[in-house]
């Protein structure tokens, strides 16, 4: 393989995964006010356990997020919309 090849594959290669961290870094902040404001709602304080539990939900882990905010007080019903919600857009 030329090395002029080798090089731009290097490159893109290297572009791909940048681009990849960063579109990872802004899904890492989605929404997790969208979640803790529905936690609210349902009459449950923030705590550093919710926001722990919601930030479960921005990275995709529905279950583990569901089952956290649970633990933490919050109705089954709230919690799966909570988590939901996490992974959205940021508001």
């Amino acid at each position: 393989m030329r090395t002029s090849t080798r090089f731009a594959g290097v490159l893109t290669a290297l572009t791909l995964v940048l681009g990849g961290a960063g579109l990872a870094a802004s899904g890492a902040r989605a929404d997790i006010p969208a979640c803790t404001a529905m936690v609210e709602q349902a009459g449950v304080s923030v705590t550093d356990a919710v926001s722990a539990a919601c930030y479960r939900g921005v990275v995709g882990d529905l279950g583990g997020c569901v089952t956290a905010l649970t633990e933490a007080g919050v109705p089954g019903g709230s919690a799966g919309a909570a988590c939901r919600a996490a992974p959205g857009e940021p508001r």
